[in-house]
């Protein structure tokens, strides 16, 4: 059941421990978390019998919290309990949520979840990013993923010197000093950690074994960690030199891709090589309340979040963020295409730190406030500024502006308080709900799951939250995709979930991190497993007897073929670009290869959605060709004529058969 900081504080102030009294009077809520933590401290969750990992389940990452080594025998007068002060090493840095059951409709309020699966401090140390893979062990697919969580100093980098005088405990550090030492429960040196890490929580068992570590990171961790399904690999993202890294399945470093050299120059942009810095917590220029000296590369190569979609490797850089892709080529390598997708209209320039995709093809972004890391532990980023947005694309594309995608985002309100950009950073999407707060699995991306700080905050709202909960909430919000601003403003059409148990914190800021959901689709057929593309998208070209006016090149090009097996067979997810403008939602589908067929025979999806076509009759690796029309169902509900793109798109199937 989760805890009430309210009860730890009651135990604290009884202690009348000299010189703690005016801060806690004060209201140190902080002081009081590390004081209470000491005495009654926190017991990791088991496995449940079986998996720890099922459909629906949502992991999440934030601060561990802190504690007073042997602060039962006091201190002695003159002493700052913030020196005192450390990391909680026996509190979880990852908790896995059930949300599967949320107790009744959305209101704004509190849910209380059954008790977590965690991984503690002592384990993983501070970790921020999440993906996990598609379950297959030992090459058969198993239906339980494994989860990766990468190391961070988003939740602060904290250092200590040996103990000097003789207490027991090291001495804390604000600045870089000779002999100085990560803090215990920052990296889980202990266990193996550091700053580059990457760890595997095996989604059965819950065991935590180190996957892999990106070697020369001297401190800043990684930005985000994304697994590529199709060709079994993860791809990450490096704040100390701006890579993105390509990492083997069995956890092999493979190459990477320099965005500051490699990609800036394709729009025009001076080449940025990383200019060498290291986050040096032994030299006298490393200061911990300033990220200027932490190593992080230059802004201008600064890789945050990424996302792997449609055959690209999606990604952030910057706090002026502009979104940016490179191919995946049919090998798993990067393709040498990087180009720029869209700059990100927001409120504020801040890092986006988290990249979403739903089956519609809309694409979700998270920020996450600048970096503000006090020595008193009470915040690690700037609250109230962090937005979600969604964009899509273009359909036609707009000629008269630069980017594929729409210009202007929709946005989602997060957070009780005002202006309602209560974001931490980190996004997924999750099944849809019913009426009753139960998830349905048949709706594979209804839902979005958003990271922020004191979401139920709000003084002139706190009669009517009041029902709902305590309002010092950091954790998670969870409402429809569907609520885009101005609905859902302020979000009483949305459940919470707190991260730690703890509700008497409400200014700590930042302490909350990324969220990532296991959510194996069972949408339109059953489960479906996608499977490799085995080469290049094939241009479409126009159908035999339809020849066009002139050497015109077909009106729709392929962006993205994703196969999938499902019960009823194979079936292809097609992402077309409207060259021609003709502005098109629908389309009319037939075989062109003899004793083949397609389905459905029409279908029209929303703008930026795949159209999915169902195959049969062909063998494995045969080449489908699907004959297209390509319309606006507007104009063909007009009535008469109406402009149609007859093209040939051909398809070349996996050698992967669907049969069991």
């Amino acid at each position: 059941m989760p805890r009430s900081r309210g009860d730890l504080r009651s135990l604290v102030c009884n202690l009348k421990i000299e010189g703690l009294s005016a801060r806690l009077a004060g209201g140190s809520a902080l002081l009081a978390l590390a004081l209470g933590a000491s005495m009654l401290a926190a017991v990791p969750a088991r496995a449940q019998e079986g998996q720890i990992i099922n459909p629906g389940a949502m992991a999440v990452t934030g601060f561990s919290g802190t504690i007073i080594p042997g602060i039962e025998e006091g201190l002695p007068p003159g002493v700052d309990p913030v020196d005192e002060t450390f990391i909680d090493t026996q509190r979880a840095t990852l908790r896995i949520f059930d949300v599967s059951a949320l107790g009744g409709p959305p209101s704004g309020q509190l849910v209380y979840t059954p008790q977590p699966f965690e991984v503690l401090a002592n384990q993983i140390g501070q970790v921020f990013a999440l993906t996990y893979d598609d379950g297959v062990r030992d090459g058969t697919p198993s239906g339980v993923p494994d989860l990766f969580a990468g190391a961070t100093s988003l939740h602060g980098i904290r250092i200590v010197t040996p103990d000097a005088d003789g207490d027991g405990r090291p001495e804390r550090e604000r600045r870089g000093k000779a002999g100085a030492t990560f803090m215990d429960g920052q990296f889980a040196e202990a266990n193996g950690g550091s700053p580059g890490a990457i760890w595997r929580i095996d989604g059965q068992t819950g065991a935590v074994s180190l996957f892999t570590t990106i070697e020369g990171n001297s401190g800043p961790g990684i930005g985000d960690v994304s697994f590529d399904k199709v060709h079994r690999q993860f791809f990450a993202s490096d704040l100390d030199t701006g890579l993105i890294h390509r990492i083997a399945a069995d956890g092999t470093v493979l190459d990477a891709f320099d965005h500051g050299v490699d990609g800036r120059p394709t729009r025009g942009l001076a080449a940025v090589a990383d200019d060498g810095a290291v986050m040096d917590i032994q030299g006298a220029a490393f200061d911990s309340e300033n990220p200027d000296t932490w190593g992080i590369t230059p802004e201008e190569r600064a890789v945050w979040g990424v996302g792997v979609h449609g055959g690209r490797v999606y990604y952030a850089v910057g706090e002026k963020a502009e979104i940016w892709s490179i191919g995946i080529a049919p090998d798993g390598d990067f393709a040498g295409d990087p180009r720029w997708e869209l700059t990100v209209d927001a409120e504020e320039d801040l890092a986006v730190t988290d990249i979403a995709f739903d089956g519609q093809g809309f694409m979700y972004l998270a920020q996450r406030g600048e970096i503000e890391n006090r020595y008193d532990y009470s915040q690690f980023a700037d609250s109230g500024d962090g937005e979600v947005l969604r964009y899509w694309r273009e359909s036609p594309d707009d000629p008269a502006t630069e980017s594929i995608w729409v210009p202007v985002p929709q946005k989602y309100a997060i957070g009780f308080p005002e202006g309602h950009r209560q974001a931490a950073g980190g996004l997924d999407l999750q099944y849809g709900y019913d009426s009753e707060g139960y998830f349905n699995p048949n709706a594979c991306s209804a839902t979005l799951v958003a990271t922020g700080d004191k979401l139920r905050d709000n003084p002139a709202l706190a009669d009517q939250l009041a029902a709902g909960g305590p309002l010092a909430v950091h954790g998670v919000q969870i409402n429809s995709t569907m609520l885009v601003r101005p609905q859902n403003e302020p979000p009483f059409g949305s459940w919470f979930v707190d991260f730690d148990g703890f509700f008497e914190d409400p200014e700590v800021e930042g302490h909350v991190g990324d969220v990532e959901v296991w959510r194996p689709c069972e949408g339109r057929a059953g489960y479906y497993d996608g499977i490799p593309y085995p080469g290049d998208y094939p241009d479409p070209y126009w159908p035999p007897g339809f020849p066009p006016p002139g050497n015109f090149p077909p009106c729709i090009d392929v962006d993205a073929v994703e196969y999938y097996c499902t019960p009823a067979g194979l079936e292809a997810d097609i992402y077309l670009r409207d060259v021609a403008g003709i502005g098109g939602d629908s389309i009319k589908a037939d075989s062109r290869t003899p004793g083949v067929f397609v389905s459905p025979l029409q279908q029209t999806q929303p703008p930026g959605a795949p159209f999915t076509i169902g195959m049969s009759g062909f063998f494995p690796g045969d080449r489908v060709d699907v004959g297209l029309c390509f319309y606006r169902q507007s104009d063909a509900d007009a009535g008469g004529y109406y402009p149609c793109c007859k093209v040939v798109v051909p398809l070349d199937t996996p050698f992967e058969s669907c049969e069991p």
